[in-house]
């Protein structure tokens, strides 16, 4: 971030789209601009876990007008992150296609954990470095985030599938409030959150803090009605409840300080938070000033070393769980980097290389499963898992890496349209079949080449003496040929 001097965060929310812009200085970040726009995606999922055209349509519209405001900023400068409503969407690739052209930057589709892991980060950097053990909350529209810290550091983090928007929708569907209705609620959530007793328990954390919309929609009521600012108690909730009650519907529902766009799931969210209070055994929830936006931001004070770091360590975390031999992984990503080089020098950055040593660590592990199938469990692994750093597209593409890296390529959902993807899969799988014998191969006497007029045509050239010294080398490598042959990329063996 040395020579930035903006940077803009972008958060994609089940119920708000926002985009937070500020300047950098001496490695601070001082907001200049905020918008906001209730999108309310989070209702707009069919019973097919499909988007609808119009839930679709109200997310372009916002994007493109948040991508006019960030014309002009460097690909650095900008973080966008979406979170459950499209970890759900099973269309989610059709809305990112079109919501990255309209927002002009790329869009990460996060984990639930990773998700907490941000807002934990953003509530943090808003308050004192002291020891404090803290326990932080945020209900958004389609999932809740529970996180255990102290200090800057996050100790445990989850997400479950209860939200502002989907118990409105399915406690509160009519309209209509009634304690029967909030009885309801707050049991389904409950049974949602049962699993987080065991692990929040109230002598884990000293302070309880409340972030987002939820509880900031709930504080600006409380605040309205003369109650204390900066916290919310079980007394607040008792009166905001009674207050909803004798409305009895959202139409009736006056009430100082709450927004008009908040009236209509402010029943699933006052639901969910009285389960949290009642579970968890919380007398006072504070408000936090931060959450997860201002988390990307940090990450992105933080350099991309410390992203990577993150990152190395749940790759390391990953092959340890499922008992992948770390020192062929490296070897495998150093024979891989290697030829990487040859085809591909313009497009050789730390990213690239990085993504290419990750694959390599992860290629054996879906081995702990089944030999024969080994690649096919490693990518549903990877698929389906939670790792801290990582996007889930970015975990998609690593699971396309430890897919390919054997057998046939036609199983591959892969975009053969992905000239880095692609690439990266060359020369994974002829790294994998140098290493077959588990030992460092020998490098000289290979030679690989992409054609300059035909940019998806690869001749590697093996030595004479080469081949003969590896003969099973060499046969992996011309079964690699013929394997390529039903693509639109094609790699010709050349011995001589």
């Amino acid at each position: 971030m040395q020579n930035t001097t903006r940077l803009a965060a972008v958060d994609l929310g089940s119920n708000s789209f926002r985009l937070e812009i500020g300047r950098v200085e001496h490695g601070q970040f001082y907001r200049t601009e905020y918008l906001k726009e209730t999108v309310r995606q989070g209702n707009g999922l069919d019973d097919s876990r499909n988007l609808t055209l119009p839930a679709m349509q109200r997310g372009w519209d916002c994007l493109a007008r948040f991508g006019e405001r960030l014309a002009g900023f460097a690909d650095t400068e900008v973080r966008a992150v979406a979170t459950q409503t499209l970890r759900e969407a099973r269309n989610r690739d059709e809305f990112l296609a079109q919501g990255m052209k309209n927002l002009g930057f790329p869009i990460d589709v996060i984990s639930g954990r990773e998700e907490a892991r941000l807002i934990y980060q953003g509530v943090a950097q808003a308050l004192p470095n002291i020891p404090e053990r803290r326990l932080v909350i945020d209900i958004g529209g389609r999932s809740t985030e529970i996180i255990l810290g102290q200090g800057h550091e996050s100790r445990h983090m989850e997400s479950y599938r209860v939200g502002s928007v989907t118990w409105s929708m399915r406690y509160f569907a009519d309209n209509q409030f009634s304690k029967r209705s909030f009885q309801i609620a707050e049991i389904a959530a409950k049974a949602v959150l049962d699993e987080a007793l065991a692990i929040y328990t109230p002598d884990q954390w000293e302070v309880a803090y409340g972030s987002a919309g939820t509880i900031n929609a709930v504080m600006d009521v409380l605040v309205a009605a003369g109650w204390p600012a900066g916290s919310v108690t079980q007394d607040g909730l008792d009166w905001l409840l009674d207050k909803l009650l004798v409305a009895q519907t959202i139409d009736r529902l006056k009430l100082a300080g709450m927004r008009e766009d908040r009236k209509a799931i402010i029943g699933g969210g006052l639901s969910v938070l009285r389960a949290l209070f009642e579970l968890l055994g919380i007398k006072r929830l504070e408000q936090a000033t931060g959450g997860l936006r201002h988390g990307l931001l940090q990450d992105m004070l933080g350099s991309a070393q410390h992203a990577s770091d993150l990152r190395d360590h749940s790759v390391q975390r990953l092959a340890a769980k499922f008992g992948a031999d770390p020192t062929h992984g490296h070897r495998v990503g150093r024979v891989a980097n290697e030829l990487f080089k040859h085809i591909a020098p313009e497009a050789i950055d730390e990213r690239a290389t990085r993504k290419l040593t990750w694959a390599a660590q992860l290629h054996e592990i879906g081995s702990h499963i089944s030999h024969s199938d080994s690649h096919k469990h490693g990518a549903y692994i990877l698929d389906n898992t939670d790792a801290m750093g990582f996007a889930l597209t970015e975990l998609h593409k690593l699971s396309l890496l430890v897919l390919g890296h054997r057998g046939k390529l036609r199983k591959l959902e892969a975009d053969f349209e992905d000239n880095m993807l692609i690439q990266q899969l060359l020369v994974l799988r002829m790294a994998v079949a140098l290493c077959h014998a588990r030992r460092d191969p020998d490098l000289k006497g290979i030679t690989l080449r992409r054609d300059v007029k035909n940019a998806r045509h690869f001749t590697l050239s093996l030595s004479n003496e080469w081949a003969k010294a590896f003969p099973q080398s060499a046969y992996l490598l011309n079964e690699e040929s013929v394997a390529w042959q039903k693509t639109p990329w094609s790699l010709d063996v050349s011995v001589g």
